[in-house]
């Protein structure tokens, strides 16, 4: 089976990785790609969408999946091209990639299909802005669009908000888009994911991912600090609601909507003192979380990938292991605000209970493996429970190091 897969980061080296040891033979092709993902995928002969999907012709290409998110949005959508060409791809067509591209398009259809969020306001103006908040605090700030994992804040007060309002609507540091003002909920967070092939849908193992850059849930929110994935996280009444009154309800939405969806689809749920209510949709895998579940599937991931984008959903050819999985994110120096590249990472081969994802590294001129990014790599580690994995994953993410070197220590700890 010839497979390629689109992206460059962490996540994406934990989807190839997956697909190589699938059982099913497999020859893959990775675009942009990276360093590492070189390793085990090769570089497709293609510079953008276009050229990619000729590429993909040409070489008679039987599986497209989409890790990266701004590919299903830009042009005329990766999912879009490759059902033109006749290629099967798994993930969404642009229309209903909107759940992630716009928040304000996703609010909407949670509102009208009945499922369990917060209220919000959307705003175009700093003053209209102000008046949604309404001197309610904490209060939630998002923008519109695609942000890295970066266009969300959560304002304890006045002045926080007042920051991120200049960089949304008046600094446009995401680009052009309006601002939601959110209702503030609380309670511990949890992210599910599903395969959705039209009207059917798996439930995989859940994760929690970490956002802010410090130690307790401080500083500013990141791409994702690090994650834990268990099928030990949610117990049978609380994965039956959550199935119950927002998965299922959201599968049912796109159906009605004629929102056509097969593909990873990411649920970001707040755990309130009212029930599981959903924060926000991604339509592909987390990043970090993929990396902590990834390797808790068994069987022949490649194989099921393949079939759902055909149209046939078959969760008999994957398993889940018991137990827990810990991803711990090491990030450059000056991140999230900035990142330095350059500098040399040292003690790569010294991982012997645990494995390691590539999200922001090269390789230099002297074939050493040096920062290229904000989010260096994850390391991650299993173990039966979530203490294990947590010393596990920390004592061997002490072997690896680099100049600047960030991580937080409370990974797997924090929220349990």
């Amino acid at each position: 089976m010839k497979v390629l897969v689109v992206g460059k980061g962490g996540r994406e080296h934990a989807i190839i990785t997956a697909l190589h040891e699938s059982p099913t033979e497999t020859e893959i092709h990775a675009f942009p790609g990276s360093d590492a993902i070189f390793a085990i995928a090769k570089p497709a002969d293609a510079s953008d969408l276009p050229s990619l999907i000729a590429f993909l012709k040409r070489e008679s290409f039987d599986l497209c999946v989409a890790g990266e998110e701004s590919y299903l949005v830009t042009g005329e959508g990766l999912a879009n091209a490759c059902r033109a060409a006749g290629i099967p791809c798994w993930g969404p067509p642009k229309e209903a990639a909107q759940l992630e591209a716009s928040k304000e398009f996703a609010k909407r259809f949670m509102v009208r299909h009945g499922i369990p969020t917060g209220g919000y306001a959307a705003v175009d103006s700093v003053e209209a802005a102000r008046e949604a908040i309404g001197g309610k605090y904490p209060t939630v700030l998002k923008f519109d669009g695609l942000a890295a994992g970066k266009g969300v804040a959560v304002c304890p007060d006045e002045a926080a908000a007042e920051t991120f309002i200049d960089e949304v609507l008046a600094r446009r540091k995401f680009g052009e888009g309006r601002l939601l003002v959110e209702e503030f909920l609380d309670g511990p967070e949890i992210s599910i994911f599903a395969s959705v092939v039209d009207a059917e849908y798996q439930i995989l193992a859940p994760a929690r991912d970490y956002k802010r850059i410090g130690d307790g849930d401080a500083g500013p929110n990141t791409g994702g600090m690090g994650a834990v994935s268990s099928l030990e996280m949610l117990d049978a009444e609380l994965r039956e609601r959550i199935d119950r009154e927002i998965v299922r309800p959201t599968v049912e939405g796109l159906q009605r909507d004629g929102l056509p969806y097969r593909g990873f689809l990411y649920f970001g749920l707040m755990l309130t003192a009212d029930g599981p209510k959903i924060l926000e949709y991604n339509c592909r895998f987390g990043d970090p979380e993929a990396q902590a579940v990834l390797p808790m599937i068994t069987g022949d991931f490649a194989r099921y990938v393949f079939e759902g984008a055909k149209g046939n959903l078959s969760p008999d050819l994957i398993g889940f292991r018991d137990g827990w999985s810990v991803c711990l994110v090491s990030a450059s120096a000056g991140y999230p605000e900035s990142s330095h590249s350059g500098d040399i990472i040292s003690g790569l081969d010294a991982l012997e209970e645990a494995r390691i994802f590539h999200a922001g590294t090269r390789k230099n001129a002297g074939g050493q493996f040096e920062t290229a990014g904000g989010r260096v790599y994850a390391i991650v580690a299993r173990g039966a429970t979530r203490a294990v994995a947590v010393a596990t994953v920390y004592r061997e993410s002490d072997k690896v190091s680099f100049d600047g070197m960030q991580r937080r220590s409370d990974i797997g700890t924090r929220n349990f």
